[in-house]
């Protein structure tokens, strides 16, 4: 496994509509339409990801070295991702997830289910 970088990362979430990225000088908040779906660290090499708590609880269930539940808020659970542990395909996945589960619902019209590459 080759794993993901923090570059991996900031590449798939600018190909989704209408994301942007603000540097808080701890860590990086990224939205759509003004709602965070993700965090990134660049220290840790990880990013906190909004999912649906039972993805949430799978995720960690199944690869905790990699995987880890960071909290849950208003019906979602976000978990953290170590970079290094997933494939640039599985972090397109989780963070096309978290844009969906946060984007207003004329983007998710407009992008379908493409996924970014």
């Amino acid at each position: 496994m080759t794993g993901s970088s923090i570059s991996d990362f900031f590449e798939l979430a600018d190909q989704l509509p209408k994301v942007t990225r603000v540097d808080t000088g701890r860590y990086w908040r990224v939205a759509v339409g003004g709602r965070t779906f993700g965090y990134l660290w660049e220290p840790t090499g990880t990013v906190g990801l909004k999912q649906t708590i039972p993805e949430q609880l799978a995720l960690v269930a199944e690869r905790p070295e990699t995987f880890e539940v960071q909290f849950t808020s208003g019906g979602f659970g976000w978990v953290v991702v170590r970079l290094g542990g997933v494939e640039r395909d599985e972090l397109a996945e989780l963070t096309f997830e978290a844009w969906r589960l946060t984007a207003p619902a004329a983007l998710l019209d407009l992008r379908g289910d493409e996924l970014p590459r």
